[in-house]
């Protein structure tokens, strides 16, 4: 099974300690700052990679220096860059101040904002072959790629009748708009919000959902298996009428960057292997909460070995 993730591709600075920034050329001491992968399509590919999918990652990065780090460290990981496009834009990035109970993030699009769907067409179907080049596309950060989300649903559509699977993270919208994602949702087999995020765009569709979990019910109304990630809780899953949950496991937290990313990988791999929704969500929520271990999205990434031996117990 060979996927495709469409999406960002950028480096995170995460820093740590005293990171609540006060005006006034006033300098503040950290404990720690790390320079690491960063994007949610990015980490994704990472997490699948490491569970042992075959995956290509389809992005836009700079002619610089962070590009050319960026595609070192997919490439480390075992994610196939060939599809990655370098231009003249600079590589995005993001600063994450880390605290303890929560984070700010900071980013700079820069050259991933400029991803058409197009482009990834190209890439899932190279040449115009009628076989496609993955047998699923997972799109990730969908509000940060303005060239992408107006051509998304008709790539969507043309995945599946063509026998492709689909998923889509919408992540975070910087707007607050949350437009568009309802023309998507018919065109989905899985959608990946958190539980903030699917009430934000449950409300956009028009619904008043009460909590995630009637969000999650209203979306699938749309089409697509809704699984939720819902922070320390763990995560849900809604297929139809049917609604499961799977705890997060009990891990030294480092930092829990990227975690909804690993998730994706984590549930990700478990469906596309033909397993259920809640053997899926078990798995999603496994892989991320295993990877809160290190810093950055991908320090604390578990091996397929690893998220299995997790989920058995000692």
């Amino acid at each position: 099974m060979r996927v495709l993730v469409a999406g960002d591709a950028n480096l995170d600075l995460v820093l740590r300690g005293d990171v609540v920034p006060r005006f006034g050329q006033a300098e503040q001491l950290l404990d720690s700052a790390d320079l690491v992968l960063g994007s949610s399509a990015g980490i994704c590919a990472s997490g699948l990679a490491r569970l042992g999918i075959d995956v290509a990652l389809v992005a836009r990065v700079g002619a610089d220096v962070f590009g050319d780090q960026t595609l070192q460290l997919l490439a480390a990981n075992g994610v196939e860059t060939a599809a990655i496009l370098q231009g003249d834009e600079p590589t995005g990035v993001s600063v994450i101040l880390s605290g303890a109970e929560d984070r700010a993030i900071l980013t700079l699009t820069g050259a991933m904002a400029g991803l058409t769907a197009a482009e990834v067409r190209e890439r899932l179907f190279p040449g115009g072959a009628s076989e496609p080049a993955a047998r699923h596309l997972h799109v990730a950060s969908y509000f940060l790629l303005p060239g992408l989300k107006d051509g998304l649903p008709a790539l969507l559509a043309e995945a599946r009748s063509r026998g492709v699977t689909t998923s889509l993270d919408t992540n975070w919208d910087p707007a607050g708009a949350w437009a568009g994602v309802g023309d998507c949702l018919p065109h989905l087999d899985l959608f990946l919000p958190n539980a903030a995020e699917a009430v934000a765009i449950a409300r956009a569709l028009g619904g008043e959902p009460e909590d995630a979990e009637s969000a999650a019910r209203l979306l699938a109304g749309h089409g697509p298996l809704v699984a939720v990630k819902d922070g320390a809780a763990g995560g849900f899953a809604v297929a139809g009428d049917r609604l499961v949950r799977a705890p997060g496991l009990t891990v030294d937290v480092v930092d829990t960057t990227g975690a909804g990313d690993s998730f994706d990988a984590g549930f990700l791999a478990a469906w596309l292997q033909g397993r259920g929704p809640a053997d899926a969500l078990r798995w999603g929520t496994a892989a991320g909460s295993l990877s809160t271990r290190g810093s950055g999205g991908t320090g604390g990434q578990a091996t397929r070995a690893e998220l299995e031996a997790a989920l058995v117990g000692p």
